[in-house]
């Protein structure tokens, strides 16, 4: 009975700990996928692809607040506690998404217009800074030694859920609605959804306890020594940041800027763009927990390795053969093979990024090393790839990005696991 109450106990803290991160998730792709029609609804242009940079640009714009909100807010979380903090990052999260759903357009109010989707993007951004590194803080830390990588792979599997909720909305838009209203307003349904859910994610957060790791230290850090750590562990920031730059530019190649691909350059249907997310979010979803609980079993050093020496040697070829002649089945599959890599190695590098930041300032740490990896090269994705596809000009140009951040993963493990498969939470 008390092991069942233990896993019951478990199964609430995971869903309890990753509802804000469905709710960052479930926006951040639904930007990504109606970008588009945000572009005309907010960045009006004469050309459709300096609209879709601009948009694209206000994505990225609101990455570079999540190093600053990783700084802030989880000096936060590492001093006043992982729930406490939790709940804020979700309240300033939920006002970014609601000023985005309910922002006039450019043709009604003019420049206000884009300032208002600005402001969203850089609220979302700032919470969105911890709000991934402090719930993997948290399952890392309710977590047995010997299943640390399956359970806080939940994390990121979290995140697929989201994802395949808001594609099989768009799905069901595009099946109801016609493309000149999805484009007109139907666009918003998705974002008034997320907004209708925020009260019953609070709800949830708020029954969260505190992690008994959290509870056991005597002494907790104030702002201003959180800060000095930082600076005093700036290389395991910076290898930290390495090390995460696979897992966010994968992520946000296959998720966020997969449907752009598919209709903007592809020329394939949006129906066909939306049915490959929807198949990646489940793959992503079983990958996660089996890298983990992976690395949990051979070591983080193997994973890692093994999925970035992979996608360095054929993230090119194979967008190189996907576009040499397009179709649905051969997109899907290089969709999927993409979807191993990043499922694989990130059960694998969420664990590892927890266990070689300090533990009295892990939530910073963490979220820092992450936040800078994001803003610099995850959510810069579909950016770049727009722009390396029309100045190329080369419709697998993106496969370059894919290949360096690969190499750099490749890089930070064999620096980080220099002749051993585990690096101490010491380090």
């Amino acid at each position: 009975m008390a092991g069942g109450e233990l896993r019951g106990s478990r199964l609430g803290a995971i869903l309890r700990s990753t509802s804000g991160n469905f709710l960052e998730q479930f926006d951040f792709f639904l930007f990504g996928f109606y970008a588009s029609a945000i572009s005309k609804a907010f960045f009006p242009s004469d050309n459709e692809t300096t609209a879709l940079l601009n948009t694209f640009g206000v994505f990225w714009l609101g990455a570079l607040m999540r190093p600053v909100g990783a700084v802030v807010l989880g000096a936060y979380l590492d001093r006043i506690g992982r729930r406490q903090g939790l709940i804020v990052t979700l309240a300033i999260m939920a006002s970014g998404t609601v000023l985005i759903a309910i922002s006039p357009t450019y043709a009604q109010i003019g420049v206000l217009a884009p300032l208002i989707v600005i402001a969203g993007r850089l609220l979302q951004g700032f919470s969105a800074g911890v709000e991934l590194g402090g719930v993997s803080v948290y399952l890392f830390e309710i977590a047995k030694p010997g299943s640390r990588g399956f359970l806080t792979a939940f994390q990121s599997a979290s995140q697929q859920v989201a994802i395949f909720v808001a594609a099989i909305i768009g799905f069901g838009l595009s099946e109801l609605m016609s493309p000149a209203v999805v484009t007109a307003w139907g666009w918003r349904i998705p974002f008034f959804i997320g907004c209708l859910i925020i009260p019953f994610i609070f709800v949830i957060r708020r029954s969260l306890e505190e992690t008994p790791d959290f509870l056991a230290r005597k002494a907790h850090p104030t702002a201003s020594e959180v800060f000095a750590s930082m600076v005093q562990n700036f290389r395991i920031i910076l290898l930290g940041m390495m090390l995460v730059t696979l897992t966010t530019v994968t992520f946000y190649f296959i998720t966020v800027y997969t449907p752009t691909f598919g209709k903007s350059v592809l020329k394939l249907s949006e129906r066909d763009a939306l049915l490959v997310t929807l198949f990646v979010a489940v793959t992503n979803f079983i990958w996660l927990p089996i890298g983990g609980a992976l690395s949990d079993r051979i070591g983080r050093k193997p994973v890692l390795l093994g999925i970035s020496l992979l996608a360095l040697l054929t993230a090119y070829p194979l967008l190189s053969w996907l576009v040499a002649g397009v179709t649905f089945p051969k997109l899907l599959l290089v969709e999927l093979i993409l979807s191993f890599y990043f499922g694989m190695y990130n059960g694998a590098m969420v664990v590892s990024l927890s266990e070689i930041v300090p533990p009295h300032v892990r939530a910073t740490g963490f979220s820092l090393a992450y936040s800078l990896a994001v803003a610099l090269f995850g959510t810069f994705t579909p950016f770049a790839s727009t722009w390396l596809i029309e100045h190329t000009p080369n419709r697998a140009a993106p496969g370059y990005w894919l290949m360096a951040a690969a190499a750099m993963a490749l890089v930070a493990t064999l620096v980080l696991y220099r002749g051993k498969s585990t690096v101490p939470a010491s380090a």
